[in-house]
């Protein structure tokens, strides 16, 4: 079956093909952390969904160049630096090593490149000096330049591609200064900006005069550098789609450079919000989490990973703390059968089971309705068990089911849990316990399983006899 997903810019979900001739190679461009502070919850919700949507066009055999960019300037990181009184470089470093480091926690794959916006100035430059040459945009009084929305317009070309824009209905105003600015407005937004006094040094020369990028022309400008002037996919949450991604399409198509009329990007893919408790995050709620918060409760980076992943990326969804206690159970049932089927298994190989394979595939190709697959998988965990106890599945079956897995998990990311190796002592205790049990000792048999258990072992019957599972 195809892979069909939901493309924003034609509001519809269609199959996914690739710009490449050959149908192999995909450009993706995420947009990455501002990283002027800790990145909460609901920016990994999107870095999840993001690396979910790689790993299985990986899976479909699509050879992958995964872009995500640094904007380690604009205007909240210039005020938290001249708060800080401390160099550029050196404040973003920190928070840009933080995520980073957040990202290896959820396992997500890194991307092919991560280039940081302060490192792309003579790009960003020169695709303003297109727009300014094209008339679509303009140096302004305040010495900054400017995109023109009427003037883009008057090109043949459409503002608001993405989503519907009411023109007559909306607020509209000169220019905007502002990287993020009133969703309500629509005006002329900036695309480089005059250097003020409270830049201080943080400032770089170009045509129009001492200054610096506005946020909407690093995108485009870094895209378009890695991944050419067209590619195949751009992803976000989808409280970037206006202004913010609105505009890349703007400044992007407007400065002519996209071959034989292809569009800037063919597909693009949008995560939905999160609530957290059922509420917007916010720190005045008490419900505004970090991943690192959440960590230091004793919640691993695999479970958030689950939890962030169990409904649909295009779905509203509700992040609690009762929620990740569920995802720790959810992958203790996981983790439980497949240590059952290394047993039984017991080294043998083959080849991995086609039919589970396809029902995921199945349901992944519909718009990565991840929901489907998870039933999936836990209906082949509940057959695998029910195998398991009559001792019904064969060493070969087994590993089939295993070789299986390991493709899922390669789509899915979870971390592999190792088995904690049984201390020499504690074997000896089992093996006590069991020739106890022979004897019909089973006051002895008792006494040991509680030691075992005070240690923080339980003994688990499998067809092949007891075995120490950790607590």
């Amino acid at each position: 079956m195809a892979l069909n997903l939901f493309n924003t810019l034609s509001r519809s979900i269609e199959e996914f093909i690739p710009l490449d001739p050959a149908g192999k190679k995909v450009g993706m461009y995420c947009c990455g952390p501002t990283v002027h502070d800790f990145a909460h919850i609901g920016n990994f919700r999107t870095f999840v969904f993001v690396d979910l949507v790689r790993r299985y066009l990986e899976f479909k055999g699509f050879e992958v160049t995964h872009v995500m960019n640094i904007t380690d300037i604009e205007d909240k990181i210039i005020k938290r630096v001249q708060a800080n009184k401390v160099p550029l470089r050196e404040f973003t470093q920190k928070y840009e090593d933080v995520f980073i480091e957040d990202l290896g926690a959820l396992n997500c794959l890194p991307p092919h490149r991560t280039p940081r916006a302060t490192e792309h100035i003579p790009e960003i430059i020169a695709l303003i000096e297109k727009l300014v040459a094209r008339g679509i945009a303009y140096k302004a009084n305040d010495g900054s330049v400017y995109f023109s929305i009427d003037k883009y317009q008057g090109c043949g070309c459409k503002y608001g591609q993405l989503i519907n824009l009411n023109f007559e209905g909306m607020r509209a105003g000169e220019r905007v200064s502002s990287d993020e600015y009133e969703k309500e407005s629509i005006a002329d937004f900036a695309l480089w900006k005059a250097r003020v006094p409270e830049d201080g040094e943080i400032f770089w020369p170009s045509p129009w005069g001492e200054g610096r990028p506005g946020w909407h022309i690093e995108c485009s400008a870094m895209s378009m550098k890695w991944l050419g002037p067209s590619f195949d996919l751009h992803l976000g949450g989808e409280d970037l789609m206006f202004p913010h991604h609105e505009d890349e399409i703007a400044q992007s198509e407007g400065a002519g450079v996209q071959p034989d009329a292809k569009p800037f990007v063919k597909h693009w893919m949008h995560g939905a919000h999160l609530l957290v408790e059922g509420k917007k995050m916010s720190k005045s709620f008490g419900n505004y989490f970090t991943l690192r918060d959440l960590l230091a409760k004793g919640f691993s980076g695999r479970e958030i990973r689950y939890l962030l992943m169990s409904s649909h990326y295009r779905e509203q969804f509700n992040f609690t703390l009762e929620g990740l206690t569920g995802a720790r159970n959810a992958l203790a049932r996981i983790d439980e059968c497949l240590a059952k089927l290394r047993g039984t298994a017991a080294g043998a190989t083959a080849a991995p089971d086609a039919e589970l394979l396809e029902k995921i595939s199945d349901a992944l190709d519909h718009d990565l309705n991840i929901s489907g697959a998870w039933g999936v998988i836990f209906e082949w965990v509940r057959e695998a068990n029910r195998l398991l106890a009559g001792n019904q599945l064969s060493a070969e079956r087994a590993a089939a089911g295993l070789a299986a897995w390991e493709k899922i998990n390669g789509i899915l990311g979870f971390s592999t849990v190792v088995e904690a190796e049984i201390p020499a002592a504690l074997s000896a205790l089992l093996e006590e316990r069991q020739v106890a049990r022979k004897a019909k000792d089973f006051k002895r048999s008792d006494a040991i399983r509680d030691e075992l258990k005070a240690k923080g072992w339980v003994i688990e019957d499998t067809p092949k006899g007891a075995r120490l599972k950790k607590l």
